[in-house]
């Protein structure tokens, strides 16, 4: 979803400024223009020039009626560790880079993944991630929306996100689809 028009917010919502991963507040009546919807999160252009993300949970300033529920991986239960892990994979296509249209799967961001029994009953998933480039500031904000995507797998009781540096990331790891996606075949 993109917007040509400008969208005025219908009240003061949270924003986090991108790439700094700033939080800022947009007061309800500032016009904006989205330039990606994906994930559930909106990117928008503020009227004072600020790229910003709005979470999902406030859709609703920007005239969007979103429904926060799991993704269609989640629709059947898991039976074994390999079964849990395949969904929380198709989980985490569903988180986006703010500025980058392809999934942190696809561009090659999730270095580990892993599910074992939860001392308290279910699973807890172990994740590993990284980002484009080391001075972004949106480290924690992909962090909170992978930990929150995998908690609705279901059987999962905890998860453990790291960002980590190593291996630095590069284009190479990039998946295919996101290469025709970006454009770079």
């Amino acid at each position: 979803m993109r917007s040509d028009e400008p969208i005025e917010l219908r009240h003061d919502c949270e924003a986090v400024l991108i790439p700094s991963g700033e939080k800022c507040r947009l007061a309800a009546g500032s016009k904006v223009w989205i330039t990606q919807s994906l994930g559930g999160n909106y990117t928008v252009m503020t009227d004072r020039g600020s790229m910003v993300r709005i979470a999902e949970k406030d859709s609703d300033a920007l005239g969007v009626e979103t429904v926060l529920m799991a993704g269609d991986a989640t629709a059947t239960l898991a039976k074994g560790r390999a079964d849990v892990e395949k969904l929380v994979w198709e989980q985490l296509k569903g988180c986006f880079d703010p500025e980058i249209p392809v999934n942190i799967v696809d561009l090659g961001l999730v270095y580990h993944c892993r599910a074992t029994s939860s001392s308290g009953g279910g699973d807890r998933v172990e994740i590993q991630f990284t980002l484009t480039a080391p001075g972004c500031g949106m480290g924690q904000l992909l962090k909170e929306d992978i930990r929150r995507k995998v908690l609705l797998v279901p059987g999962v009781k905890d998860v453990d996100v790291q960002l980590v540096w190593d291996p630095p990331w590069n284009q190479s790891m990039m998946s295919d689809q996101a290469r025709v996606r970006l454009g770079m075949v």
